[in-house]
């Protein structure tokens, strides 16, 4: 659980803020979401589940519909950068290591320990990293620790609880391909609360995205043998 906290957690959100950083956000958001990619890749070569045209297909339209959702063939595109790309990929394998471990972790212990244990183990892992004076010295206003406060609530806590309960039900692969709706609604949201224009290409790549959903959800007649779905162990 440590490990997957470290390693998954707080390593697939601080590579992909760096990436952000050093390149843009659609280098960094298409780069993460190959991860649904690696899990497929990783599932078939350890033999836990079957190359089936629903994964497949399903992989494949749920990167292209990222790709034309955050505007890859728009004026900005790809910005590259050494470091940049290097920390998307690398969040790209933490965010699938943290669907595949936390799967199997969570088929052998109860949903509320392994939410508790794998944050703690990425807040002791900032803790060393980022020393709490350093943050005291920041002089943070109070109007500012209020929404730090909400966003790790609402951002942070709020989300794990609810994909780690999506991961006792899903298989790896289902699980994260449902998961690259997280920007589908960051536009959806954008254009009620901001007023921004959605493109024709952005609504595309978001029906893309939801047939990716769809088919991969569709139930697989010929493989018997997948990894065991788990009941909550509330």
């Amino acid at each position: 659980m440590f490990v997957l906290g470290i390693l998954g957690v707080a390593a697939s959100n601080y590579l992909y803020y760096l990436s952000i950083q050093r390149t843009n956000v659609a280098t960094a958001i298409i780069l993460q979401y190959t991860a649904p990619v690696w899990v497929l890749l990783y599932t078939i070569a350890r033999g836990l589940q079957r190359s089936t045209w629903q994964r497949i297909a399903a992989v494949a339209l749920a990167v292209s519909g990222i790709a034309l959702v955050i505007g890859i063939f728009g004026s900005e595109g790809f910005r590259l950068d050494t470091i940049g790309v290097l920390a998307a990929l690398a969040a790209a394998f933490s965010f699938a290591f943290y669907n595949i471990g936390g799967h199997s972790i969570l088929s052998r212990y109860d949903r509320w320990t392994v939410l508790l244990y794998v944050i703690l183990s990425a807040s002791l892992f900032w803790i060393v990293v980022n020393q709490p004076w350093k943050i005291v010295a920041a002089n943070y206003s109070e109007s500012q620790w209020v929404f730090l406060l909400a966003f790790s609530l609402l951002s942070v806590l709020a989300p794990f609880s609810l994909y780690f309960a999506g991961l006792q039900h899903l298989e790896p692969t289902r699980a994260i391909v449902v998961s690259c709706l997280e920007p589908v609604f960051s536009i959806v949201i954008a254009v009620i609360a901001l007023g921004e224009v959605m493109r024709p290409l952005q609504t595309l790549g978001i029906a893309l995205v939801l047939v990716a959903i769809v088919i991969v959800q569709l139930p697989d007649r010929k493989t018997q043998q997948e990894i065991p779905l788990v009941e909550p162990m509330e």
